[in-house]
């Protein structure tokens, strides 16, 4: 799942993500290798062994959401060199919408190909559960990567993707925390709930907006005021049923629809994406943003995009948190080298490097207390964000996600009733 969106430089003059990148191998590279695969039954061993083999030489097409600079620049210049490493060559494919990489891979598994141009996918819940309806995601390999021995069994956000269980079909890549984002010297008395943040709203007139939907921010903001309007997340069943949906929307749609005059231009125009309003938020004429990956808030600051005086929203309740996964197409000719990325992503060494908010800054899938002490001791080194508190802090009281079921017919009930509504 795609994170914040502002074309983003170094956070140092001269510094770049390779030097970053050395300077973390160095403190990981003493202890644990190569892909940094987790120790192994011999049998599960030699079936690695073999599909390492079978990758050697494999060219991988990760298609992903082009749109945060930092990602693109991770993957770029720290994942593809590492998977090279393992004679495997990385490209990174950028797409604008998920459902893009979708729609390729559904045309060529209708038309029969083995030899797709899609071999791994940065894939969000609701296009995970369409393509798993469809047979198009590979099954049963992830829980075999050797480094998914570093992850907790029991990690609700790695088992099930917006309601959908993951059941070995993707491969975790790293958490997100949905978070609010204010500029503290025009917000001195910040709210502290999401009933106080939309009376904020209403006393702040053109102060506040939010991305249109199907915009995944625009999207998780509604589901927000869905959990504020309903009592809670408890009061929300998780899986969608048309007489929940019935009975919870009429007071969201409501709510939203009276927001509208004391949003940004009145509420007669949205932000397209996170994209357009981060650029609200930098220009001072909102006061407020949102984002699924707050670490990179740290660079934002540091350059100068946002403003120093740039602070995040921690709420009573908490807010909506998931994980990001890696899918592999059932139509991909590089499978065994999909699976190979996909594990060395996992890795200690790539987990650190890329939580670096240096780097990327996402938030670990790791289990940090079963690493060796060598790799948790580097996670503890990442330098503290003057912005961004711990993911731990961040996470508290976290809301689950929606079963992705939800989603499309939120963003189309919010298109009818909210965008469609003219006052």
């Amino acid at each position: 799942m795609p994170t914040s969106h502002v074309p983003q430089a170094r956070l140092r003059t001269g510094q770049s993500l390779t030097a970053i990148a050395i300077g973390a191998f160095t403190v990981l590279a003493t202890s644990m290798p190569g892909a940094s695969a987790a120790p192994a039954p011999n049998a599960q061993a030699e079936a690695w062994t073999s599909i390492e083999q079978a990758a050697r030489g494999q060219t991988v097409s990760l298609w992903m959401w082009g749109g945060d600079p930092q990602g693109n620049d991770y993957v770029d210049g720290v994942l593809a060199p590492a998977a090279s490493r393992l004679v495997v060559t990385l490209k990174r494919v950028p797409i604008a919408d998920t459902k893009d990489a979708l729609n390729r891979v559904l045309a060529e598994h209708q038309a029969g190909r083995t030899d797709g141009s899609v071999d791994l996918v940065w894939v969000n819940g609701d296009n995970f559960r369409t393509g798993l309806q469809a047979g198009i995601w590979k099954c049963d390999w992830a829980g075999k990567l050797p480094n998914m021995a570093y992850t907790a069994p029991a990690d609700p956000l790695l088992a099930s993707d917006f309601g959908t269980p993951v059941g070995g079909c993707e491969a975790p890549w790293h958490k997100a925390q949905f978070t609010f984002v204010y500029n503290s010297a025009r917000v001195t008395r910040p709210p502290t709930s999401m009933p106080a943040l939309m009376s904020w709203i209403t006393t702040h007139p053109g102060r506040f907006t939010y991305p249109a939907p199907p915009d995944f921010t625009g999207s998780v903001f509604v589901r927000e005021v869905l959990y504020a309007t309903s009592g809670g997340y408890a009061k929300v069943p998780a899986q969608f049923t048309p007489s929940a949906y019935d009975r919870l929307t009429a007071v969201l749609w409501k709510k939203l629809v009276d927001l509208k005059p004391a949003l940004w231009r009145h509420g007669q125009t949205y932000p397209k994406d996170s994209t357009q309003l981060d650029q609200l938020f930098a220009g001072g004429q909102v006061d407020f943003t949102m984002t699924y990956g707050p670490a990179t808030l740290t660079s934002l600051v540091a350059k100068g995009t946002f403003p120093r005086s740039t602070k995040v929203l921690t709420l009573d309740e908490g807010t909506v948190g998931n994980a990001s996964f890696l899918a592999i197409p059932t139509t991909s000719g590089s499978a065994a080298g999909a699976q190979v990325v996909a594990n060395l992503a996992l890795s200690p060494q790539q987990q650190a490097i890329k939580a670096d908010p240096r780097t990327w800054g996402q938030f670990t899938v790791l289990d940090v207390k079963r690493l060796p002490k060598a790799q948790a001791r580097a996670f503890a080194s990442l330098p503290k964000s003057p912005v961004v508190p711990d993911y731990g802090v961040l996470s508290r009281h976290a809301n689950p996600e929606l079963a992705a079921a939800w989603v499309p017919r939120l963003d189309e009930g919010w298109r009818r009733s909210v965008l469609a509504d003219s006052g």
